[in-house]
C-alpha cells in the first residue's frame, strides 16, 4: 500500500496533512509513504525529515497522484488532481460534502472511496480523530490574540503611577470549541469576558473559564443537534437573540464570533447597527467570515472599517498556526488509519461501524454518507 501525500495548494493554505513523525509510524507498518517534494515547507516541516522518517520524496506531481493507495491531504485536491487518481483510491481530507456536490459526483464516477475529516461523529470513540476540534480551538486562540494586537488597549487591568487602567470586555459568540479556546486566551491575557451560545447546555462550561454567560429567554430547549451543533433559530428566536446581543456589543472592546451551522451559511449574529453603536477603536473578528461571516459587514479577506470599528474576516486562520496544526491534524489522521487500516496494513470498511459509516462519504461508486442521503 502507498500512502501519497501532495503538497496543499489551496490560496492560504500553510499546513501539511502528515507529519514526519506520523509517517514513521506508518512506514514501520510497512506502508510506503510518497511525499510530494516541499509538501511540508510552509509549516516548516522539510524534506530531510521525511526522508529520516522511511518517506521517498517525489517531485512530479502526476506521478505522486498516480501511485496514491491512500491519497491524504487537508483541503480537497482540484478537479485535475481527483480525475488523475486511479479507480479505487481511497482519498482522505476536509471534503465538506453537503456543499460540494461536484466534487462528490466525481469522486462516484471516479469509483474513490473518500473518506471527510469533517464528518467524523462527534462521539467519544472518535476524539482521538475529531480534526474538525483541533483546527477549531487553534482558530479560537489565534482569534484572541488577533483581537488583542488590533485593539488600541490593553486587555488586562494595569495599575500604574498614572492612574489605574480598566480591563478590556471581550464578547465571544458561539461557545464551541473556538469560543471556548478563545475565552480562555482572552482570559488568560486579562481581559473581562463574556460569551453568548443558543445551547443552554455549554453556560457551565462558559462559567468554569471565568466568562459571563450571555442568556436570552424563551429560547426552544431543542437548540442542538445530535451532533452537537447549533440549530438555526426561528425568526423570531433569532430578533431575541439579536437585541440581546446589541446591549453587550455596545459595552464590547472586542467580540469574536465563531457560529457555524452545518451545511448552511453563517447566521447573522452582528449588524450594521451594531457595529454603529460600539465604540471607536472596538474590534470584532469573524471566524465564520469564510461561510457568510456572522456580522453583516466582513468580509471574507478583509479587514473593513465601519465608525471606526474594525471588522477583521480571516481566511484560514489555523494556517497562521501552520506547524501545530499540522501536527495536530497528523495526529487526527493517525487516528483515524489505526481504525481503519487492519494488521497487515490494509483498509478494512466495516460499514456497521458508526465512525466508519458516518465518515465514508463515497465508496465504490455508490454514496455511503447517511448525512448526504438525508439530502
Amino acid at each position: 500500500m502507498t500512502v501519497a501525500i501532495p503538497k496543499e495548494t489551496a490560496e492560504h493554505e500553510n499546513r501539511v496533512a502528515l507529519i514526519p513523525e506520523t509517517v514513521k509510524k506508518l512506514t514501520d507498518l510497512g506502508l510506503d509513504v510518497v511525499v510530494e517534494k516541499e509538501a511540508g515547507l510552509a509549516s516548516n516541516y522539510l524534506d530531510d525529515a521525511y526522508i529520516e522518517s522511511g518517506a521517498t520524496i517525489q517531485d512530479d506531481r502526476s506521478e505522486l497522484l498516480k501511485s496514491a493507495d491512500i491519497l491524504i491531504s487537508i483541503q480537497t485536491p482540484p478537479s485535475e488532481d481527483l480525475e488523475t487518481l486511479s479507480e479505487g483510491t481511497i482519498l482522505i481530507c476536509f471534503l465538506w460534502a453537503l456543499q460540494n456536490e461536484e466534487t462528490v459526483e466525481l469522486l462516484k464516477s471516479k469509483s474513490i472511496t473518500a473518506l471527510g475529516m469533517d464528518a467524523i461523529p462527534r462521539i467519544s470513540r472518535a476524539q482521538n480523530m475529531d480534526a474538525l476540534s483541533s483546527m477549531s480551538s487553534i482558530a479560537g486562540y489565534k482569534s484572541a490574540l488577533i483581537g488583542a494586537n488590533e485593539l488600541d488597549r490593553y486587555l488586562p487591568m494595569m495599575m500604574t503611577a498614572a492612574g489605574t487602567i480598566a480591563p478590556a470586555k471581550v464578547l465571544v459568540l458561539g461557545a464551541g470549541v473556538a469560543g471556548l479556546q478563545a475565552i480562555a486566551t482572552a482570559k488568560r491575557l486579562g481581559a473581562v469576558v463574556e460569551a453568548f451560545d443558543i445551547r443552554p447546555a455549554v453556560k457551565e462550561q462558559v462559567e468554569s473559564l471565568g466568562a459571563t454567560f450571555v442568556e436570552v429567554p424563551d429560547l426552544d430547549d431543542e437548540s442542538e443537534t445530535e451532533g452537537g451543533y447549533a440549530k438555526e433559530l426561528a425568526e423570531d428566536e433569532q430578533e431575541r437573540q439579536r437585541q440581546v446581543i446589541h446591549e453587550h456589543a455596545k459595552k464590547s472592546d472586542i467580540i469574536i464570533t465563531t457560529a457555524l451551522i452545518p451545511g448552511k451559511p453563517a447566521p447573522l449574529l452582528v449588524t450594521k447597527e451594531m457595529v454603529n453603536d460600539m465604540h471607536a477603536g472596538a474590534v470584532i473578528v469573524d471566524l465564520a467570515a469564510e461561510n457568510g461571516g456572522n456580522c453583516e459587514l466582513t468580509e471574507a479577506g478583509e479587514t473593513v472599517i465601519e465608525n471606526e470599528v474594525k471588522v477583521i474576516g480571516p481566511i484560514n486562520i489555523t494556517s497562521m498556526l501552520a506547524y501545530h496544526a499540522s501536527q495536530l491534524y497528523s495526529k487526527n489522521m493517525w487516528g483515524l488509519l489505526n481504525h481503519l487500516l487492519d494488521e497487515e496494513g490494509k483498509p478494512h470498511f466495516d460499514f456497521e461501524d458508526e465512525i466508519t459509516l458516518n465518515t465514508t462519504i463515497t465508496h465504490e461508486g455508490d454514496i455511503i454518507s447517511p448525512m448526504l442521503k438525508e439530502n
